[in-house]
């Protein structure tokens, strides 16, 4: 048996569940951390000096997986200090890299705030880590791969039922109807309920109810990974108000003419419109006659 069929609502730990996403961007922030703090050490510098030698770039998707929990897919990419521009350090390594990633996402944690009814929960990332290298010199997937790999995790991440909604609940009846599974309004339920309690106030969880308590987006990027969302709205802002095609002929001026059919098109449908009527006045006597038929029948 595969999917939500295997799970057991009565051994599950939905409180986990919805904690962990509550949490997830923070386990983020702390493994990146971690990732830098690691990198640093490897190679004898001190961590406030990491930024003078190397910089850590990420992108970042989210994935629901069919039993409604994030996963998370990112690409993580060691630059020089300038940026993506720049090349990175001699001993920034894909091994190196490797291996303090996957060292920070089997040692970080985030403690949940304690609390009478739940207790106080150490948060970690799963057991299963998949750490493999990009490359772009002809030896792997380059820049367009890379951009395909996350558009396949963005476009699941969207369209999976798993995820929720796409709009807030405002009332415990809004999640009674809402068009999900059993399993994925149970975790809704588990962020109302967690949302009144007063030490889990910061995690806003009635709010993100519709996301099963994941406050995340569904993509995100480190600063200099590649281009800003601002630029990029500015770039879009730009080219709506300077669109200049050649030979294109603008009008700014329009005025009502009228509406309905043209004098031909009305012939048309005037002809149409008997046809019609003509069939089903056949239809109608084709009827009346064998109905006749019946009554001489009897």
């Amino acid at each position: 048996m595969t999917g939500l069929r295997t799970l057991c609502p009565d051994c599950y730990d939905y409180t986990a569940h919805v904690l962990w996403h509550a949490h997830a961007s923070r386990l983020w922030d702390r493994f990146v951390i971690d990732v830098r703090r690691r990198l640093a050490s490897s190679v004898g510098l001190v961590q406030s000096r990491f930024a003078q030698h190397a910089r850590l770039s990420f992108a970042r998707v989210a994935e629901y997986q069919k039993r409604a929990a994030v996963h998370v897919h990112a690409i993580v990419r060691l630059d020089g200090p300038a940026g993506s521009d720049d090349d990175p350090p001699a001993w920034g390594t894909v091994e190196l890299l490797t291996d303090a990633v996957r060292a920070s996402a089997r040692r970080v944690l985030v403690r949940t705030p304690y609390g009478l009814a739940v207790g106080e929960l150490a948060l970690r990332w799963g057991a299963q880590v998949d750490a493999r290298p990009l490359r772009t010199d002809g030896d792997g997937p380059g820049d367009d791969a890379v951009a395909a790999y996350v558009a396949k995790y963005v476009t699941k991440g969207a369209s999976e039922t798993g995820a929720g909604l796409d709009h807030p609940l405002t009332t415990w009846t809004d999640i009674d109807s809402a068009p999900v599974s059993e399993h994925v309004r149970t975790l809704m339920h588990t962020c109302w309920r967690l949302g009144a309690l007063p030490e889990y106030t910061p995690l806003r969880l009635r709010a993100w109810a519709h996301t099963l308590g994941y406050r995340g987006h569904i993509l995100t990027k480190s600063r200099a990974y590649s281009t800003t969302y601002a630029a990029l709205r500015a770039e879009r802002a730009h080219h709506m108000g300077h669109s200049d095609v050649p030979d294109a002929v603008t009008e700014r001026h329009w005025r009502y003419i009228g509406s309905g059919h043209t004098p031909g098109a009305a012939l048309i449908a005037a002809g149409v419109a008997e046809d019609l009527a003509e069939s089903r006045r056949l239809s109608a006597d084709a009827v009346q006659q064998g109905r006749w038929g019946d009554d001489s029948l009897a």
